[in-house]
């Protein structure tokens, strides 16, 4: 899967969200590897999209303790659909993705040749 650099430099990766009625939502994720996780989005965002509450709970973040939501979403990634766990918090402006990705996937960066994939 092929990423891109923005004018910051900062990595991202075009992912679909998909709705409980199967709608694809195409978003540009930034990778964030400050995120253990798979997909950290705003609240507000996560249930415009319908997804399944599951739990909340505090986290320890840079800034403090801070309340965490839990949901269930459906994302395809790189043609492969996956049901996965989905952090929602109210002051996450950006879709974020997170180092679970790397678990089972290489990631490769070259900046001087404009050169990002996680495959």
């Amino acid at each position: 899967m092929e990423g891109y650099f923005d004018e910051k430099g900062q990595l991202f990766f075009d992912i679909d969200l998909i709705t409980p009625d199967e709608e694809l939502i195409p978003v540009s994720a930034l990778l964030d590897t400050g995120f253990t996780g798979w997909i950290a989005m705003n609240i507000q965002d996560i249930e415009s999209l319908g997804w399944e509450f599951v739990s909340k709970d505090k986290m320890l973040t840079a800034r403090g303790w801070t309340t965490f939501h839990f949901y269930q979403g459906k994302v395809n990634f790189d043609g492969t659909e996956l049901i996965i766990p989905i952090v929602g918090g109210d002051e996450i402006t950006e879709v974020l993705i997170g180092l679970q990705w790397l678990e089972n996937r290489r990631l490769v960066v070259d900046k001087r040749v404009n050169l990002l994939t996680l495959d």
